[in-house]
């Protein structure tokens, strides 16, 4: 029976009331003192310029679309990075009876075409190998059978990038494409390559490949290695000076659950919500280190820990994870791509439900999870950061002089925790200034909550989607004063709050 929307947020305040029950009392009010006039550091928004998604032909899918302009919406997103462009279902390469290549880029252009309309651009990652250019046929991953093989023949491989980077540049101007990142392959230290030695014939998959795209065009973009667990990067930089081969970011991935011994050699105990931007540090030392010390870092594939059975990434959770990432890894990378913003995703095949663990800020059927709402409140913070010692906040400001104030109260999925009150101490402003609060957390944006007060349906209609999207999109902010300088404000478990305190 379908639920009213009264009816549901009357469930929603009640089935809050149950976990907080659970947890340890209330601490008294901390002390954030912040002044509007503290020296402050640039602050782009690394961690929303770039968004992963699945393979390059669900681009074509309406569902994808639709996700990616909600997406775009609230985080003003710049690039999109996909697996598979070269995949057999894209029709890029076949093979005439005689062995003599033949392209097709009809499928490319649909694909690049729907995104540039959209306001994104891609960020390109070269994969997978076509079949009829495979030295091995049977290495293949994922549900839709993406081949890892090296290619048979690297004359016809180098013929093809060029094809394809000069078809690009034909198509969309060269000074369209000079803005692009081409990526070679994804996660070659893993199964995703074949090659033996893997890194020995990952560098020659590289060197060819960017060899190529520079022949079309020296503005082009390349980098890599695409590595999976921070792993190959002074090795790749080693390769890449000593025999003059061009490189123009580095890229490697990391995420929040990957073990300690994979991402830093060691048995250390470091927490999840620690690792990635250790192990972003760790490459954005290496390449400080380096012969090519000012390499930017693209940061291509990271999202927040599972947790499992608990499916975090469909909670509130992921806000104040988020948050806390963004706190830790402002000033060592240039770009952070979460991967997903979409849960239109098939690596094991067709989704049977939403809310199913998925990467993506938008699960199956358009329905916006706490994930969408925590990054719309994010991406409202200032171009500048002002130092705050404070482990839970972020004090930004925007050109105007207003301040933008997150702060969270990051509690692990697995673990108890409490409630928080925080006494905020504003100087720098008028001492009865104006404050626009805004909140995600259990009670406010919580889709998931709303969709369990469903009845978890597997198949939503259409109306129960708009009323969940209702939800995410029904406004959670207050108008405040300041009272001498000072506000009082309550922070649930795993809640992210926002402050817009404005200069006059």
């Amino acid at each position: 029976m379908k639920m009213s929307l009264y009816r549901f947020m009357l469930v929603v305040l009640l089935g809050m009331a149950f976990p907080a029950a659970s947890c340890p009392g209330q601490t008294s009010p901390e002390k954030v003192d912040i002044d509007a006039r503290t020296p402050a550091h640039p602050f782009p928004h690394f961690w929303e310029q770039t968004f992963g998604s699945g393979r390059a032909i669900l681009t074509l899918r309406e569902s994808y679309r639709n996700d990616l302009r909600e997406v775009k919406r609230v985080t003003e997103f710049s690039y999109v990075r996909f697996h598979n462009i070269l995949h057999d279902e894209v029709g890029v390469y076949d093979e005439d009876d005689r062995g003599n290549p033949v392209y097709n880029f009809s499928y490319v252009d649909q694909i690049y075409d729907g995104l540039l309309q959209n306001g994104v651009r891609p960020f390109v990652e070269i994969s997978f190998m076509p079949t009829k250019l495979a030295l091995h046929q049977d290495l293949q991953i994922f549900w839709y059978k993406a081949i890892v093989s090296p290619p048979k023949d690297y004359e016809k491989w180098d013929d093809l990038v060029r094809a394809f980077a000069q078809h690009l540049v034909d198509r969309y101007g060269v000074e369209e494409v000079a803005n692009w990142y081409f990526e070679v392959w994804n996660e070659p230290n893993i199964g995703f390559w074949k090659g033996d030695p893997k890194q020995a014939t990952y560098f020659e998959l590289y060197d060819h490949t960017a060899r190529a795209l520079k022949s079309v065009s020296p503005r082009l973009r390349v980098g890599g290695p695409a590595s999976s667990s921070a792993h190959w990067v002074n090795a790749f930089i080693q390769h890449a000076a000593a025999n003059n081969v061009p490189t123009d970011f580095i890229s490697s991935h990391g995420y929040a659950d990957d073990s300690t011994e994979d991402l830093f050699g060691t048995t250390e105990d470091i927490p999840m919500d620690r690792r990635v931007c250790l192990a972003i540090k760790k490459v954005h030392d290496e390449i400080a280190a380096s012969p090519r010390p000012g390499l930017p870092l693209m940061w291509t594939e990271w999202n927040v820990p599972s947790f499992g059975p608990l499916n975090a990434r469909d909670t509130v959770y992921v806000g104040a994870a988020l948050a806390d990432d963004i706190r830790q890894c402002d000033g060592l990378v240039n770009m952070m791509s979460f991967w997903t913003f979409s849960d239109v995703f098939e690596e094991d095949g067709p989704k049977h439900e939403p809310f199913d663990g998925g990467f993506g800020l938008i699960a199956l059927g358009n329905i916006k999870k706490p994930s969408y709402s925590a990054f719309a409140l994010l991406h409202k913070l200032g171009s500048e950061r002002l130092l705050q010692d404070s482990p839970n906040v972020l004090v930004t400001r925007h050109g105007d002089g207003s301040l933008a104030i997150v702060a969270w109260n990051l509690v692990d999925p697995d673990k108890t925790g409490s409630a928080r009150s925080l006494d905020f101490e504003i100087r720098g402003v008028p001492s009865n200034g104006r404050v626009k609060v805004s909140r995600a957390d259990a009670e406010h944006g919580n889709t998931l909550a709303a969709y369990r007060s469903m009845g978890s349906p597997g198949y939503p209609t259409q109306e129960q989607v708009r009323e969940l999207n209702r939800v995410a999109d029904k406004a959670s902010t207050e108008n405040l004063r300041l009272t001498n300088g000072s506000i009082e404000l309550q922070l649930p478990m795993n809640g992210l709050l926002l402050l817009e305190v404005s200069k006059k």
